[in-house]
């Protein structure tokens, strides 16, 4: 499959999951968090191990629409989850911080699995394998533990939900901020490897480590920052300037060539990191201190960028792919991440 099919494929998982994801809210408040991330769980666990047994095309677009359509929705209970614990406001940086380093020191060592998996042969099966297998201890975790249900109550009408926030420059602008986040979380992930494997032929050995270590910035800056917006800064600052390095370091990409060292493709992919790691701990802080668990509604709506940008952003690359080249990929994608989270930011209310 060519790399412009592939993003339509990515693409239409996004359109899965946006048509899915306001019934979150009513699923949440009827079944329980814990019970639909079970769920999700145990069936992205399947869809995972399918793919290993390597369908055909169609079933494996197929089966590759449900396992990234069920992403959000997993991480969308998390949240309600980790908000059910009633965490006093003054720490909601720190604790959240937490929570994404956590998943981070995942993301850190998952390359490394690849990596090691593709080094002798692009056996793809096998990474869907060891995902599978790393699925089953959430599958435990959510069997035998008991997590807190916090004070759900029923969710107001999504119209209603949107035209409150519609009226809160400041949701509106951390909102917007998060979706321009989760298009470079789409646009980065999905291109860069493709551009250094497939068209300028680094071998997944190099790349599996180059992409382990640009990840450090999520376990290293995430709880300090987190830590800074609750004591000192504030959270404007520092989102403000994520972006400007988040977005310059994207479009820098387009500079690489099949010669660039590895040491100079891993520092801008550590700094490209080091500013997503700043926006993702700034504006997940900063949203959470304005709402709670109980505004199931509202938590949808900031999740609910993730499926947007996975419909957005792979359309937008296929197109520039289809008319042009990766070099002009990668400036117009880290232009638009820098200018339009910066205008974000900008509208955003500091709490300090």
């Amino acid at each position: 499959m060519s790399d412009v099919y592939t993003g339509l494929v990515v693409a239409a998982s996004g359109l899965v999951a946006l048509i899915f994801f306001p019934l979150m809210p009513h699923l949440a408040t009827r079944y329980g968090a814990q019970r639909l991330a079970l769920i999700f769980s145990i069936v992205e666990m399947i869809a995972l191990f399918m793919l290993a047994a390597t369908p055909g095309i169609i079933a494996s677009a197929l089966l590759v629409i449900i396992a990234v359509t069920l992403q959000p929705f997993l991480y969308y209970e998390l949240d309600l989850l980790l908000e059910a614990t009633n965490i006093g406001e003054g720490s909601t940086g720190r604790v959240r911080a937490s929570f994404l380093t956590a998943w981070n020191i995942g993301a850190f060592i998952a390359p490394l699995f690849i990596g090691a998996l593709l080094a002798s042969s692009d056996a793809y099966g096998n990474v869907f394998i060891a995902a599978a297998i790393a699925a089953i201890p959430l599958v435990v975790l959510f069997t035998t533990r008991h997590f807190p249900h916090g004070e759900m109550i029923s969710p107001s009408r999504m119209r209603d939900t949107i035209a409150c926030i519609l009226c809160n420059r400041d949701l509106v602008a951390v909102t917007f901020g998060n979706l321009v986040l989760y298009l470079f979380y789409v646009w980065a992930p999905l291109y860069t490897p493709i551009y250094l494997h497939t068209v300028l032929g680094f071998s997944w050995s190099d790349l599996g480590w180059i992409f382990s270590l640009m990840l450090i910035p999520y376990v290293l800056i995430e709880y300090p920052a987190g830590w800074i917006a609750d004591k000192y800064l504030g959270d404007k600052e520092m989102m403000l300037f994520g972006f400007v390095i988040a977005g310059g370091a994207l479009a820098s990409i387009s500079l690489l060539t099949s010669t660039s060292s590895l040491l100079l493709i891993l520092c801008i992919l550590l700094v490209s990191r080091a500013g997503a790691a700043l926006v993702e701990a700034m504006t997940a802080g900063h949203f959470f201190r304005r709402v709670s668990e109980r505004d199931v509604n509202s938590v949808s709506i900031f999740r609910g960028a993730w499926p947007i940008a996975y419909v957005i952003a792979p359309l937008i690359g296929s197109s520039i792919l289809y008319f042009s080249n990766y070099q002009m990929l990668f400036l117009l994608t880290g232009g638009f991440v820098a200018l339009a989270g910066v205008t974000a930011t900008l509208f955003v209310k500091d709490f300090k």
